[in-house]
C-alpha cells in the first residue's frame, strides 16, 4: 500500500505543479506564493536558473508523471522487500536534473539521502515535502552535507570529481557518473521548422546539459547560413551576463588564435573534430558518408550522452527538438538505475 500511496502521490504533485503553472500571480494562494518565491530565490543565488527555464524544467516533470507513464515504468522492476540507504551526490547543472534518482530511489522501497548541489537546493526539497503530504507521509527522505551509514550511492559529477569519487566509495556499491555531451547528425533535407526544434536541444539551459548537442555533422553541402537563420528564436541568450561573458571570452581567443569560425553575434560554429565544445560555441564537421559519423560515435560512445536526428539515418537516436524530453526509462550514461536499486 505504501508504493500505491508514493505513486498517487506522485501523480498528485504532478497536477500540483500543472495547476501553479497555469495560474496569474494574482491568483496565487499562499503556497504558491511560498512556490514563486522559491522559484525567484533560485534565480538569484544560481542566474543560469533562470524562471523560464526552472518552469521548463517543472512542465518536463509535470507531463511525465501520468499514471500511466509511472506503471509502465515500474512494471519491468521487482520491488525490492528490504530498504536500504541510498546516498545520492546530485548535479547542479540544470534545474531538478537529480531529481529522476530521487524518484527512482523513493518508489523502489529505498531511503534517500541526499547532498544537494549548492547550485540547486531549494526546488527539490519543495517538492519533496509536497510528495509527501500528497503521499500521506509515506516519502522517506533524508538530506546531508556529508554522505554516511549508506548502503549504496549514486553520484554525478565532472570527469575529476568523478576520479575522486570511485575512490572514496571503492569499497562501496555505486554507479559514479562523469561528463556527457550530445550530438546532432544532420540528413541535409531537414525543414526549417526541423532545424529550430535542433535549437531547441542546443539552447535549452543555455547548453549546459549532458542532453544538450555541443557537435554536429552535416552534409558536405549543407548551407551553414540555414543553421544560423533557424536559430534566432534563441538570440536572446546572449542578454544573460553568464552566457555573453563566455561567448566573448572564447570569440576574442579564437580571434587571437586566428582560428577559422562562423559568427551570428550570439553562437559560433567551430569546424572541429572535438566532441565536447566550450559554452556558446557549437563544433562541426561536414560528413561524405554515414560510415564517418558512425564511426566517431564508436570512438566516443562513453561520452555520449543522446544522437538527435532523423529516423531514417539509421542511428539510434531521437528526433529533432526531444533532447529535453526524456522518459523515466531514459538513464544518465546508460546505466539502468533502477535495475542497480532492484538487487542493492
Amino acid at each position: 500500500m505504501s508504493r500505491e500511496n508514493k505513486i498517487s502521490g506522485l501523480c498528485e504533485l504532478s497536477l500540483y505543479i500543472k495547476n501553479f503553472s497555469d495560474k496569474k500571480a494574482e491568483n496565487y494562494n499562499a503556497d504558491d506564493e511560498r512556490f514563486s518565491a522559491l522559484l525567484r530565490k533560485s534565480e538569484i543565488e544560481n542566474p543560469w536558473f533562470t524562471i523560464e527555464n526552472q518552469k521548463f524544467a517543472l512542465k518536463q516533470w509535470a507531463d511525465l508523471l501520468t499514471p500511466e507513464n509511472i506503471g509502465n515504468w515500474l512494471s519491468t522492476y521487482k520491488t525490492p522487500i528490504n530498504s536500504k540507504r541510498v546516498g545520492l551526490i546530485l548535479a547542479g547543472n540544470i534545474p531538478m536534473v537529480g531529481f529522476h534518482d530521487v524518484i527512482s530511489v523513493v518508489l523502489s522501497n529505498h531511503i534517500p539521502v541526499i547532498k544537494l548541489s549548492s547550485k540547486d537546493k531549494r526546488m527539490l526539497p519543495f517538492l519533496l515535502e509536497k510528495w509527501n503530504e500528497f503521499s500521506n507521509g509515506t516519502v522517506h527522505y533524508e538530506f546531508a552535507e556529508r554522505l554516511e551509514n549508506f548502503d549504496a550511492v549514486i553520484a554525478t559529477g565532472s570527469n575529476n570529481t568523478a576520479r575522486y569519487l570511485e575512490y572514496y566509495f571503492k569499497d562501496s556499491l555505486s554507479i559514479i557518473r562523469k561528463n556527457r555531451t550530445s550530438i546532432a547528425v544532420l540528413k541535409g533535407d531537414e525543414t526549417d521548422a526541423e532545424l529550430q526544434l535542433l535549437a531547441e536541444d542546443i539552447f535549452r539551459y543555455y547548453g549546459l546539459g549532458c542532453r544538450n548537442v555541443t557537435r554536429l555533422f552535416i552534409p558536405d553541402d549543407f548551407v551553414i547560413d540555414r543553421l544560423f537563420e533557424n536559430f534566432l528564436n534563441f538570440k536572446e541568450v546572449i542578454n544573460h551576463n553568464k552566457y555573453a561573458n563566455n561567448y566573448e571570452y572564447n570569440r576574442a581567443v579564437y580571434l587571437l588564435n586566428q582560428e577559422r569560425f562562423w559568427d551570428n553575434n550570439f553562437v559560433m560554429l567551430k569546424e572541429d573534430e572535438a566532441l565536447f565544445s566550450p559554452l556558446s560555441v557549437i563544433n562541426f564537421s561536414r560528413y561524405s558518408t554515414l560510415d564517418e559519423v558512425q564511426n566517431f560515435i564508436k570512438t566516443n560512445e562513453e561520452n555520449i550522452q543522446t544522437i538527435v536526428a532523423k529516423p531514417e539515418l539509421g542511428l539510434e537516436s531521437i528526433g529533432l527538438g526531444q533532447a529535453q524530453n526524456p522518459g523515466l526509462d531514459t538513464y544518465a550514461d546508460h546505466v539502468d538505475t533502477m535495475r542497480f536499486l532492484e538487487v542493492i
